[in-house]
């Protein structure tokens, strides 16, 4: 029979010994993480008119509000995405210089964008505006300084979201200005190789322990020329493991799997235009098996859309 200390003792170390099996077990279980992202979206709040177009009925915000929550209510760990080009394309940013598009994305609740060449279009005044007074989510960009510029202090270069014991960490990157946007309208907005900027800080998100790196990007998904792509940048970063694109409004069937410079997939997704589609991404992570993509959608967003 044992003695009291003997007693003590072992239930002590099986009481440990239960105590470090859960912890081990919850340390060991799938995490997963479901990205939903827009771009180019060019304050096309409204669905298009049925007019007969191609496009009749799709769009609008009161139905992407709709599929974002119900994706919400049957996943635990979502995050919201825009790739730029916010603003220009109907009379509601004519009339409204981009209030009504910003509000709508604060009321998704969307994590984070980064900045399109249209999102210039009333000039940075405006856009500093209308984030300070109507965004409840950050506009990141790696790669445009904006010293003494209207937009100082209005951008982040990047920001690590937790989503359960998951840590992402997400950047963007935008265009070449000159040529493409009129030189008034971004001031004296330097830009910075995007290919360097992105080697930089997602090795440094990744020295921060993140699960995932996750680049916003507005340079467009590929060119004949050698100017800087989405497809480029794949190819020549490290550690981004996944890319959602904008600017030349790709209609991706299923995402682009590309390898970068240590011989790693990266995953580059793309939805159009308009906000007539929704991409969705899933992923599991796991302690033996690492990250990997589940699941890809291009969701067609309109009246009767369903999940």
């Amino acid at each position: 029979m044992l003695n009291r200390k003997e007693f003590i003792r072992d239930s002590l170390f099986a009481t440990g010994a239960l105590v470090w099996g859960v912890k081990a077990t919850e340390e060991d279980a799938l995490q997963r993480l479901t990205i939903l992202h827009t771009n180019d979206v060019h304050s096309r709040l409204e669905p298009f008119p049925m007019d007969g177009g191609r496009n009749q009925g799709l769009g609008g915000v009161a139905a992407r509000a709709k599929i974002i929550d119900q994706i919400r209510a049957s996943e635990e760990q979502v995050l919201l995405f825009d790739a730029g080009d916010i603003f220009q394309g109907t009379p509601y940013f004519n009339i409204y210089r981009g209030e009504p598009d910003i509000r709508a994305m604060s009321a998704m609740r969307y994590d984070a964008c980064t900045i399109g060449n249209h999102d210039f279009d009333a000039g940075m005044e405006n856009l500093a505006t209308q984030l300070s007074r109507h965004a409840n989510f950050p506009m990141l960009v790696s790669n445009y300084d904006f010293s003494d510029t209207p937009m100082e202090g209005r951008v982040e270069p990047y920001r690590i979201f937790r989503k359960g014991r998951l840590k992402i960490g997400v950047f963007g990157v935008g265009i070449e200005l000159r040529g493409l946007v009129p030189d008034n309208l971004y001031g004296k907005t330097q830009y910075l190789d995007p290919i360097p900027v992105a080697n930089q800080t997602a090795d440094r998100l990744k020295n921060r322990g993140c699960d995932l790196v996750v680049c916003l990007s507005h340079l467009g998904y590929q060119y004949r020329s050698n100017k800087v792509s989405d497809e480029l940048l794949a190819k020549e970063t490290e550690k981004i493991d996944v890319i959602i694109g904008g600017h030349t409004h790709t209609f991706f069937e299923k995402p682009a799997v590309l390898r970068n410079k240590a011989g790693k997939d990266v995953v580059i997704n793309q939805v159009g235009w308009a906000g007539i589609n929704l991409g969705r991404l899933d992923f599991e992570f796991s302690k033996f098996s690492g990250k990997k993509m589940t699941n890809s959608e291009r969701i067609s967003i309109s009246e009767k859309s369903n999940v």
